[in-house]
């Protein structure tokens, strides 16, 4: 049965289901913080309280529900013929429920990592517990609960990572799996001597294993000889002579034969079940309560690029809909994800790799489908979308994808509204799309370039995220329209299509079809991360890769494309926040390596901040085209008129909060432009 076939399967059987088949056991908090921040009082909602323990789930390998897991019918089953796991579970809640607003936060973590300090206007980190911590209290003046769960098996388990351990597969007979693993390996440093595995070499015959090396992603690889490298152990290998450090910013790619993988997939299962626990059972299969018992009404989302990814796939693996056939997921918000999924629900799966313009080619992030609505994709013939699984079984979630300019240009983020072909779709009638405007991966350090020509972008999208939330419970729990889509469309002519290179795992973006501006001191390439349509072997449909790493030669591409700019350089299409529509700098979502680090290559998740010079005898002193700060705002004061302007018409589109926009103003009054 193929992927999609058990999908649909499966969602038609769980309705159909009266035995549980998939659950959290036990429930174990292992300690209690009450209250927590130190006592802050919320608002009208008082103090909160801090859960923090284990859960432990048993999934049923022969339920239809759970067949969609790669290899869960290999892994070691209890004596109930249960496949056990257990996670680190996290719960910030009210201490008085009654005075909460019942409604579930869920972020899913970012390799075992908090994010959520953002969107509260603090450092976060992953044990909140001073007032510092919670910030503004955005979310807890507001009365939600908010709840993690690991479900990384990758994750660290240092820091306070929230982390899961699953089983490892076997064959049948009790003997190793074994199969084909892949390592991209950079070091942006002069001194990283090893590198550690995802999963032990089957066996350390160095004959059954290639290394290659290149300088630039446009080189063709060459093959490092046996007696240039050799395996320090199973799970590690090293250049020789020893001590060799591995060549700054070189791409190295290391195939092989690995051994034992884990059942990771079991990641998907975990939260859906989790989140299902806290929002419908009364207590465990031992008695222990659920700590949110008869609480919860609505349950939603966030999550910040890896984790976005995730719930990408975990929407289009159906795990939306609980053993009973409930709805999971109310609503779900993702920030920075792309249009990729994770590569979690794979043999060997590697879930914290990410591809962007240098880094991280070849694994299975980026299999079709893409887009929401179920289409058939030309190059595979394959029928599949997103919304598929949720729309057989009637629990699909609204969703908010935000993303930005980055994921554009480094993530391929248009294919989730186009098909293949790069034709706009009509938005599905519970999901919105949203680009950010000439943001990069997160907010930046405008005083700092790092690895890149120029400094970082510091755009911030957090502002917008908030006020989207706050559409998106709209939504959910009253029926409120929320804001029309905002991103680039083939339609309305404010997109320009990547021009593939054959057998290059970039494309180009032409500079006058872009309306790109040359700037003086600054480098444009056009590098974009194109979309192939990989081939890795026959099992795919399973999870299983007997191609891997698969090759880009006489692949075809999927169309992409990213948004046009103004004179300036700054993109037209989005939501334009202040720094864009009131800009001092032209910002974006790409930037390139600087000497010694790959130079002219893609930089990754940052973008660019080119500053305005402030008079026009200064441009025109070096030839820069674009309008000098006086030339556009003439006085401090006019300034902040374009600020204002620009946080009022944000506001009006349900795109700021009105506590935001005055920060907006604020900032823009105590800044020195043009004083």
């Amino acid at each position: 049965m193929n992927r999609l076939k058990a999908v649909l399967f499966t969602c038609i059987s769980i309705c159909l289901l009266s035995t549980a088949q998939a659950r959290i056991v036990r429930i174990e908090i292992t300690s209690r913080q009450s209250p927590t921040f130190e006592g802050k009082v919320f608002g009208q909602v008082g103090t909160y309280e801090k859960l923090r323990g284990k859960a432990y789930g048993e999934l049923d390998p022969n339920s239809p529900q759970n067949s969609v897991i790669t290899d869960l019918t290999l892994a070691p089953r209890n004596a109930k013929g249960m496949v056990e796991y257990v996670m680190d579970i996290y719960i910030l809640k009210p201490l008085d429920l009654s005075k909460g607003n019942h409604k579930l936060f869920l972020e899913v973590n970012n390799r075992g990592g908090k994010l959520f300090g953002g969107f509260n206007k603090s450092s976060g980190g992953n044990d909140p517990t001073t007032a510092a911590h919670a910030g503004d209290g955005f979310l807890m003046n507001q009365g939600y609960t908010i709840i993690w769960n690991g479900w990384d098996p990758s994750a660290a388990p240092t820091n306070n990572n929230l982390t899961i351990n699953v089983p490892v597969a076997k064959n049948a007979d009790g003997s190793a799996i074994t199969g084909p693993s892949y390592e991209y390996i950079v070091y942006d440093n002069a001194t990283s001597a090893s590198y550690p595995l995802a999963y032990p070499a089957a066996t350390l015959n160095k004959t059954q294993a290639t290394l290659t090396v290149r300088e630039h992603l446009q080189d063709t690889p060459k093959t490092i000889p046996a007696d240039g490298w050799e395996y320090e152990n199973a799970r590690t290998i090293r250049l020789l002579p020893a001590g060799t450090a591995f060549k700054q910013s070189a791409i190295y790619e290391f195939s092989y034969t690995a051994r034992d993988p884990i059942v990771a997939g079991i990641g998907f299962a975990a939260t859906r079940d989790f989140v299902s626990f806290l929002r419908y059972a009364t207590s465990d299969d031992f008695g222990n309560p659920n700590p949110l018992a008869n609480d919860i009404k609505f349950t939603y989302s966030f999550a910040v690029s890896q984790p976005a990814r995730y719930l990408n796939d975990f929407q289009t693996l159906g795990f939306n809909a609980d053993e009973g056939g409930k709805r999971v997921l109310d609503g779900i918000e993702n920030w920075l994800g792309g249009g990729s999924g994770i590569g979690l629900n794979v043999r060997f799966a590697q879930p914290s790799r990410t591809e962007r313009n240098r880094q991280n080619h070849l694994y299975p992030e980026a299999l079709f489908p893409f887009a929401y609505p179920v289409m058939t994709d030309p190059l595979t013939g394959k029928t599949a979308g997103r919304i598929a699984a949720c729309s057989a079984s009637t629990t699909c979630p609204k969703v908010f994808e935000i993303n930005s300019a980055n994921e554009y240009w480094v993530k391929a983020a248009s294919l989730l509204h186009t098909d293949t072909k790069g034709n706009d779709l009509p938005d599905p009638e519970n999901v919105r799309f949203f680009l950010v405007s000439g943001a990069q991966h997160g907010a930046g350090n405008a005083t700092t370039r790092g690895m890149c020509q120029q400094f970082q972008n510091p755009t911030n999208g957090e502002p917008l995220l908030r006020a989207l939330f706050m559409a998106l419970d709209d939504w959910v729990t009253k029926g409120t329209e929320p804001p029309r889509s905002a991103v680039p469309r083939q339609s309305d002519g404010t997109s320009v299509v990547a021009v593939p290179q054959a057998g290059s795992q970039t494309g180009l973006v032409p500079q006058s079809a872009l309306g790109w501006p040359t700037i003086p001191g600054v480098t444009y390439m056009g590098l974009i991360t194109t979309r192939y349509q990989l081939d890795f072997g026959t099992s795919v449909g399973q999870g299983i890769l007997t191609k891997y790493p698969p090759t880009i030669d006489g692949r075809l591409v999927y169309v992409n494309f990213v948004s046009k700019v103004d004179k300036d350089g700054n993109e037209i299409a989005g939501i334009r926040l202040p720094p864009v529509a009131a800009p001092t700098a032209t910002t974006t979502g790409w930037a390139l390596r600087r000497a010694d680090f790959g130079e002219n290559e893609g930089c990754e998740g940052s973008g660019q901040y080119i500053p305005f010079k402030t008079t026009k005898a200064e441009r025109l002193a070096v030839n820069d085209s674009r309008l000098s700060l006086e030339e556009r705002y003439k006085t401090h004061d006019g300034y902040v008129a374009a600020v204002r302007r620009s946080v009022q018409e944000l506001v009006e589109r349900r795109f700021l909060l009105a506590a935001d926009a005055q920060e907006y103003i604020k900032n823009a009054q105590e800044s020195n432009v043009l004083k």
